[in-house]
C-alpha cells in the first residue's frame, strides 16, 4: 500500500461524486439550509477507515496526527471534526477532507428490496422544501441519475478492501485512518534507519 496513492484514489471518489452531487442539486433545487449541520450532530453517524484517509494524512502532513490520536473528542460520539461554534454552512472544521458519508447522505439515492431508486435526505429538507423535495424524489424513483450509495463505496471497496469493509461509529473510523497513516510512515522512518545503518 502507498498511502499518497490511497488518497489521490479516495480523493479521485469524491471529485466524482462531489461532481455528481453538484449536478443534482443544481437540477432538483435541493439544498442545505444555511448553518444547519444537523446531520451533522446525529450521535450514531458510521463510517469506514478509508473516508478519512485523506483527513489522517493532511493531519500527519502539518505534524498534527498524534495530537489528533490523543484528541479526548474522538471519545465522544458526536465527530471530532464538528465545531458546533462555527459559523456558516454546518459545522465542519475540515470539510474539503469529510467522509464519504458526509457527502452522500442529503443528496443520494439507495435502492429498495424492489431494485428502485429512493432518495434518502434528511428531515430539514423534507419539511422546509416539501415541493422541491417531491419533485426529486419522484424524479430519483422514475430513474433521473442521482449518485447511488452502493456505487460509491463499491468503487471504495475497490481502492482498498480492507480499509472500507467494515463501518465504526464515526470517531472510530476517524481514528483507524490516523493509525493506519502514522503507521505507514513509521514502518517507512524503520526502514530508513535500517538502510542508514
Amino acid at each position: 500500500m502507498n498511502i499518497e496513492q490511497l488518497v489521490h484514489d479516495v480523493e479521485d471518489v469524491y471529485l466524482k461524486l462531489d461532481e455528481e452531487i453538484a449536478t443534482f442539486k443544481k437540477r432538483s433545487g435541493l439544498g442545505c439550509k444555511s448553518g444547519c449541520g444537523k446531520c451533522c450532530l446525529k450521535p450514531d453517524i458510521e463510517a469506514t477507515a478509508l473516508e478519512f484517509i485523506p483527513f489522517a494524512y493532511q493531519l500527519y502532513k502539518q505534524g498534527k496526527a498524534i495530537a489528533w490520536l490523543e484528541n479526548p473528542l474522538l471519545g465522544n460520539s458526536l465527530c471530532a471534526i464538528l465545531d458546533s461554534n462555527m459559523s456558516g454552512v454546518g459545522h465542519c472544521t475540515a470539510y474539503q477532507y469529510r467522509g464519504m458519508i458526509c457527502r452522500l447522505f442529503g443528496f443520494s439515492a439507495k435502492l429498495n428490496k424492489y431494485g428502485h431508486k429512493e432518495l434518502i435526505t434528511c428531515r430539514v429538507i423534507k419539511t422546509e422544501q416539501p415541493e422541491t423535495f417531491i419533485a426529486a424524489y419522484a424524479e430519483t424513483v422514475a430513474g433521473a441519475n442521482v449518485p447511488l450509495m452502493r456505487d460509491y463505496y463499491m468503487k471504495m471497496y475497490a481502492i482498498d478492501w480492507e480499509l472500507s469493509q467494515k463501518f465504526y461509529p464515526i470517531n472510530d473510523a476517524i481514528k483507524k485512518a490516523i493509525e493506519t497513516v502514522l503507521h505507514y510512515y513509521a514502518y517507512r522512518e524503520e526502514e530508513g534507519l535500517a538502510a542508514a545503518e
